[in-house]
Parts: structure tokens; sequence; C-alpha cells
């Protein structure tokens, strides 16, 4: 836009390109400004000019001021005339391109395709329908543009110019991949780091002389970058474990990233941990993929299951370890990322590392701080409050208030719990939704479960030190005594002891009335 001022100095408006585009559409081009301005109901001019001013203008408007105005637009300009030879182009469009006004200027629109210079013409397809077309274009450097091209008509209704407004729509695609790859690392992270899933979060962790060693060493080994290596069952917390880690270290506040290295085949695997390059197989993403050791970077990655990671990538992994720095699929660029491991398997790695299937120095650069989470059934005082847990979390999830009787509770502490606490849950929510009544009794639990009870009441009890079997016959009784008399009193005047005894037993072993 071009500021018009009178002889005196005073403004008399503003000359815009579309007032441009207005006098070449209806062949004014060489018009006094003050007859182009004039038709515009917001300009002021008074037609003063002399004659000489007014050939001073009109030279102006068609070379100077021409070319200032389209040099002024931020969007390319690209002009051809009606046969389909360039005539002009503006800076914009050079800056965008790549091309100079002396590679096309005075060449026909065909030959710069066939150059390679543009993919195709917009300008040759306005002349031929004589009509506004808008295509996308590629350029020779692959930059993509948007080319909308308007026909400029003469007074027979021929193309006598062919305007063409030209837009690099290729930042804005890579700004929208930028956007797609960010919402997929957001998402990853999101269904890594929310341990909220079927309740398996930070909350559920439940510290007793069991586990206070475990649980005292993760705290220690936190406030450092050791590598760790968790060892124990399946389903014993390990992962629960590495997020207690991460979120008492420094790193807490990045990404707490997992892999499960048995739940992908050898090359996809790869493909997870490293990332690729679009094109680096088949079937790979067109825009590439990042790995998750880049998305982990600043953060912990946790390994889970390393014992199952294919020998040739357990070579890759000491590299990364040893210098952290990758190479993705499919790339020659070495990428630099600062990561915190933590591994974790149910395997014995030092039997594998003796049969050859697990790299020794990758073992010992894992196992720097070795931490063995023991089984469930080893964890008697940790399992009641467990169990409260998990029953409180599925009443809540599913709109429930659902009650265990004393006697599901005792069989589901007597119970060895194989698959440990994801056993535990599966159980736990199996029974909140099944039981048709609010308690929730021993008929309820599932078939594993009740096919112990004749072992566990009333029979002699073998294989327990003293103190053990007294303590148990002594629950025994009491919870005989409380389901027969309802209430605690009747029940220490059934058994011959204070009520307070039987109050006492029962919060210790976390019975309810």
């Amino acid at each position: 836009m071009l500021e018009v001022v009178n002889d005196s100095g005073e403004t008399a408006g503003v000359f815009t390109l579309n007032d441009l585009n207005e006098a070449i559409q209806k062949g004014k081009v060489h018009d006094s400004i003050e007859n182009l301005m004039g038709t515009l109901p917001y300009r002021n001019f008074k037609p003063e000019l002399s004659k000489a001013k007014e050939s001073e203008y009109n030279k102006l408007i068609s070379s100077e001021v021409f070319t200032e105005i389209i040099d002024s637009s931020y969007d390319g300009i690209y002009i051809a005339d009606g046969n389909g030879i360039t005539i002009k182009i503006n800076k914009a469009y050079e800056r965008i391109t790549g091309i100079k006004a002396s590679q096309v200027i005075g060449f026909h629109m065909d030959e710069l395709v066939e150059a390679g210079y543009i993919s195709k013409s917009v300008s040759t397809q306005v002349i031929k329908e004589k009509r506004p077309i808008t295509m996308m274009q590629t350029l020779h450097n692959k930059r993509r543009v948007i080319v909308s091209g308007t026909p400029i008509y003469g007074e027979n209704k021929e193309v006598v110019y062919v305007i063409n407004n030209v837009r690099d729509i290729t930042e804005l695609i890579h700004l929208k991949l930028e956007i797609e790859e960010l919402q997929e690392i957001r998402e990853l992270r999101k269904s890594s780091e929310d341990m909220n899933h079927n309740g398996h979060d930070l909350e559920s962790i439940v510290i007793t002389e069991e586990t206070a060693e475990v649980y005292n060493l993760a705290i220690h080994v936190a406030k450092t970058d050791v590598k760790v290596l968790l060892l124990g069952e399946t389903g014993v917390g390990k992962t629960l474990v590495a997020n207690y880690i991460h979120k008492n270290s420094h790193r807490s506040h990045r990404s707490f990233i997992e892999l499960n290295c048995g739940a992908f085949p050898p090359n996809l695997i790869e493909a997870e941990l490293f990332g690729y390059e679009a094109g680096a197989f088949t079937g790979a993403s067109a825009k590439g993929k990042k790995g998750l050791l880049e998305i982990a970077d600043q953060g912990t990655l946790f390994l889970d299951e390393i014992g199952d990671l294919p020998m040739e990538l357990q070579v890759k992994l000491l590299k990364v370890i040893d210098e952290q720095k990758f190479i993705p699929v499919g790339s020659t660029k070495m990428k630099e990322v600062d990561v915190r491991f933590i591994a974790a398997t149910h395997k014995n790695l030092k039997k594998m590392v003796a049969d050859g299937t697990f790299r020794e120095d990758l073992y010992y650069r894992l196992s720097v701080v070795p931490i063995t989470i023991p089984p469930l059934r080893e964890r008697k005082k940790e399992l009641i409050r467990l169990i409260e847990h998990y029953l409180q979390l599925f009443n809540s999830k599913y709109n429930t208030a659902k009650a265990l009787s004393i006697e599901a509770v005792d069989m589901l502490c007597e119970y060895d719990w194989p698959g440990n606490i994801r056993q535990l849950m599966n159980v736990m929510e199996r029974i909140v939704v099944t039981t048709v009544k609010e308690e929730i009794g021993l008929r309820d639990l599932p078939e594993e479960f009740r096919a112990r009870e004749n072992h566990s009441f009333g029979n002699p009890i073998h294989d327990l030190p003293l103190k053990a079997a007294v303590e148990h016959l002594e629950r025994d009784l009491i919870k005989r005594a409380l389901k027969t008399h309802k209430t605690t009193r009747k029940a220490a005047e059934a058994l011959e002891v204070s009520q307070a005894t039987i109050v006492q037993k029962m919060k210790k072993w976390n019975l309810s009335d």
C-alpha cells in the first residue's frame, strides 16, 4: 500500500495492489492516478495535477510504483501474459522458490516446466480454461506452494494477463507434521506415565518391614543416575518400583517411558527404541518416527523384560548406555541423548550369561544396583492392605459398595498368589463386578480359592511353627465366634475372654465386625 500526496504535501489517499488489479482488468493502466483512485468512496484526491505531474505518475504506475507495490507483498507474485510468457515476478517469489527473475522472465511457462523449475503451470491452465484456478505446485527445490491464478481479461474477453499469488506451504506442512509428532509423543508419555490404569499407581504402594529394604534402597539410588536392575517374579510390582525411583529423582519433571522388550518382534523393537527415517523399511511411516530413546531424553527409560531383548540389539543398547549416542534406523546421522536406564526381568540373567543368551558386558552395565522384589506370598502383612486398596478402587470405579466377609478376607490372605499383584488386581476386580450381594463371601471367590476351603478350616495345622499355629487357631476360633454370635461382646463371652481382647485381635488381623 502506498500513500499518495498532492502538491501541497497533504495526504490524498492510498493506492493498493487491489487498485492496480482493477486498473489492469479495466485496461486503464495508463490512466492518471486521480482517475484510478477516484472510483473508491474513501478517496479524497482532488484532480488538480498538471499534465507533467500526471505523466510522471503514469510512469510510476507502469514501472517503479508497480514494482514497489508487488515487492511489498509477503506472498509471491508471478505474472504472465496471455500467451503464457513470464513478464514479472516479485522479490517474495524469488525468496520462496529460489528462482531469480533472470531465469524465468521472457520464457514460456511450458519451457519452465520442461526445465524442472516447476511441476506444472497454473498460468497455462488459467489461459486454457479462462477462469481462476488454484492448485498445489512442487518447485525445483522440493518446496511445495499453493498457487492461485487469476485471469485479467481484455476487451474481447481474452486473457491478457495471469496474476499468480504464490504461498509457501512447505513450512506449514513441516509445522503440521511437528504438531502431529508432538501429539503422538504426548500420548505416548501419557500412556507410559499414567500408572493409574487398573489401579497400579504410586498410591497403591504399601511399605511394611517386608518391603522396607526395597523402597529404602530405591529412594537412596533415586538421587543418582546409577543404573538399576529390578529382579523378581512376574507381577510383583517392578514397574511400580521403577516409577517410584523416577518420581523421586531429579528427572521427575521429565518423561518416564516404558518399553516391554518381550512384546515386539526384533525388528519392531529396534524401530521403537531407536526410531527410523522416512522410508527406512516397508510399512514405515512416510514421515519417519522418533524412537523411545529420543522421547525419553532428560528422563527415564524403563526396559521391562530385558531378558527377552534379542542378542543383536543387546550390542546396540550397550553402545547407547556407554556413549549416550545412537543412530536411527535408515539414518546416517548420530543423535545424542541423556537418559537414565532402569531395567527389569523375571529371568535369571546370570544363568543366561552362562548359557550365552545374554551379553555379560550388558548385564554388568545394567546391574550396577540390583534390587530384588519379594513375591506377594512373602508379604502377608502388606497383602491385607493391598486387598483393601483394590476393593476401594474397584468399588469407586464401578460405583458399588461391596464388602468382604471375614472368611473371604482370610481365604484371600491364605492364598499363595502365584501371579502376585497383577493376579490380585484381577481377582479383586472380578469379585467386585460379579458378586450380586453387598457382602463378598467364600462362595463368591474364584474356583481356585473355593477348592482350598476344606483344607483351611477345622483341619490339623501342619508344617507351622508353634506360635504361628496358635495364632492361626486363635484367629479361626474368633472368626467362628463372631460369625455365630454376631457381636464382639457375645463372642467374648462364648470364648471366655474380654471384649477388649477380641477387639484388639481384630485390629491386629484387620478384621471387621
